[in-house]
């Protein structure tokens, strides 16, 4: 069983204001603290005066057009000021959340929201077309709409370089700026319990449909409050909010800094020199973001132009590359002695921060422990869900107050993943003796190969050892000798296409890896799938394969 981390922070957590949900939290930050910036966008600042008065003007509405507690509204939109609106708002109905990716197109949005039952949707105006398009197959009956700009400043203080071209008949939406611009009538308390369902969000799935996950208003509550726990966070924090907002692990740090109280400068295109300008600016503390941005950021020729010593912390996820020892101790000379870590493991169905990297005591290549006693990790048996011993492989499970209540519709999926309270991840991973987690990689994914099991995020961190590679996605791929051959899909770094062969990186493979883990093919690609976050898809790649492998039949 994974340990509680060692340092000096409560053992259970506190609760600042009580087990309230988290829009009672704004709006009590309203009453104690209405001039202070709760969001700068772009230079834009919104105090929690002002973002407390938009959540109920826009509550109100709603209320107004039939949302009430637990019902459902689609949250359809880029990270901008207006998703923190549209998010508290129905929460403040006590309704229930449910976040769709911006990427999402008609047929994922007429699945999702009808799978909800969800009758109105809020969206930026861009995919408004999207929109209209799925509603005559869908239960969505209307539309409020907000350009992601609508809270730009006429001066934007750093670069906003996010463009959709905005669509010309808009016939039949509501703007969301008039709600936001006009008095609305009061919105009385509205009495939930702290474990009603507060969101749905649906899971990418490795089997069949995305599922929707039902998490609680306590899942929200008590993420934001190991996250704020964990990295030492307080309401004087300078938040640089760069990760999308509408994935679960960069909606834990919106929800951190509702929590809180504390002031976030958010952007909705990551770009290296807009953090660094951000950073250099307003000498933003503590930022969230991924190592492949790290990495980009350490590399940039413009680098040494700004002051990036007040960041003195930085927590990040190894989307595309593996944070390694000598990445961190990089970014600490570029920071002037600042600390960069692994964030967390988490996955959706536990609202993600499961574990945190203790201060002052990373181990890298592990995603760190539980943060407090009633957070319990465990490696079990796949098969027999035994308890392993610790150093052994096998599934991750867990157990606390943010484990999701179930999928929606879908009892045979929760009898699976949920029993008994416990959380069973179908993550392959392990513990050290010193309580450390390491995440291997989904059971899923494993490539079987002459009789071995290797996980594909093992060799994809060996193969970006290399000079010339920038990413790697590496798959099985069925073959008739081994069951299945590695195959690895290669983005080099600038400067080096034409200049390095595949074969070249075969063989270099064969002298750096195992027999039975090196690649035995290798494609370049100019750029590799990934999602909003830069996660990696490996699923798109193998999709590819095996149609490739029928046609060849």
């Amino acid at each position: 069983m994974a340990k509680f981390i060692p340092v000096d922070h409560p053992r259970m957590p506190e609760y600042r204001f009580g087990i309230k949900r988290l829009d009672e939290y704004l709006k009590i930050h309203a009453g104690r603290v209405p001039h202070k910036v709760s969001v700068n966008y772009y230079g834009r600042e919104i105090t929690w005066g002002e973002l407390d008065l938009y959540v109920d003007r826009l509550a109100a509405y709603l209320a107004a057009h039939g949302v009430k507690k637990g019902e459902t509204v689609c949250v359809f939109m880029q990270s901008c000021p207006q998703f923190m609106i549209a998010y508290y708002a129905v929460q403040r109905l006590g309704g229930i959340v449910v976040p769709c990716s911006p990427m999402f197109k008609e047929w994922e949005i007429e699945y999702e929201s009808t799978e909800v039952n969800a009758k109105i949707i809020i969206c930026n105006s861009y995919l408004y077309p999207i929109v209209r398009n799925a509603m005559p197959n869908c239960t969505l009956e209307q539309a409020i709409i907000t350009p992601v700009d609508d809270f730009l400043p006429e001066e934007p203080v750093v670069p906003f370089r996010f463009h959709e071209p905005e669509p010309e008949d808009t016939d039949g939406a509501v703007n969301l700026m008039d709600i936001l611009s006009q008095p609305g009538a009061d919105v009385p308390p509205v009495e939930t319990d702290i474990e009603d369902i507060g969101m749905m969000m649906f899971t990418s799935g490795s089997t069949g449909l995305p599922k929707g996950a039902m998490l609680s208003y306590m899942s929200s509550l008590y993420k934001a409050v190991v996250t704020a726990t964990c990295y030492h966070t307080t309401e004087h924090v300078k938040y640089l909010c760069s990760q999308p907002i509408y994935h679960i692990a960069g909606m834990v740090f919106m929800h951190s800094h509702v929590y809180l109280g504390a002031t976030m400068y958010m952007i909705t295109k990551i770009e290296p020199e807009v953090i660094m300008q951000l950073v250099d600016k307003y000498r933003c503390d503590y930022w969230y973001g991924s190592a492949l941005m790290n990495k980009a950021i350490i590399e940039h020729p413009d680098v040494g132009k700004y002051d990036l010593s007040s960041l003195r912390q930085t927590v990040t996820t190894s989307f595309g590359i593996q944070l390694t020892a000598e990445m961190a101790e990089q970014w600490a000379e570029i920071t002037k002695g600042g600390t960069l870590v692994e964030w967390a493991y988490g996955m959706t169905e536990s609202h993600t921060m499961d574990t945190g990297t203790p201060v002052g005591r990373p181990k890298y290549g592990s995603c760190g422990m539980p943060v407090f006693d009633n957070t319990l990790i465990k490696i079990v048996d796949p098969e027999t869900k035994e308890e392993l011993p610790e150093d052994s492989v096998g599934e991750i499970a867990m157990k606390h107050p943010a484990v999701f209540k179930g999928y929606l519709n879908n009892p045979e999926a929760t009898a699976i993943t949920l029993r008994d309270g416990w959380l069973y991840t179908g993550d392959s991973g392990k513990i050290d003796g010193d309580g450390y987690l390491y995440f291997l990689g989904r059971m899923k994914e494993m490539i079987k190969t002459s009789g071995f099991s290797v996980f594909p995020e093992e060799v994809e961190m060996y193969m970006c050892r290399h000079e010339a590679v920038a990413q790697a996605i590496v798959i099985g791929k069925p073959d008739e000798k081994r069951g299945e051959l590695i195959k690895a899909f290669l983005k080099l770094k600038d400067g080096y296409e034409g200049k390095i062969t595949e074969q070249e990186l075969l063989d270099w493979a064969k002298e750096k890896m195992a027999a039975y883990k090196r690649p035995r093919e290798i494609e370049f690609r100019d750029s590799l799938p990934a999602t909003g976050t830069g996660k990696l898809l490996r699923r798109v790649l193998r999709e590819e394969e095996a149609k490739k492998m029928g046609q060849q039949r």
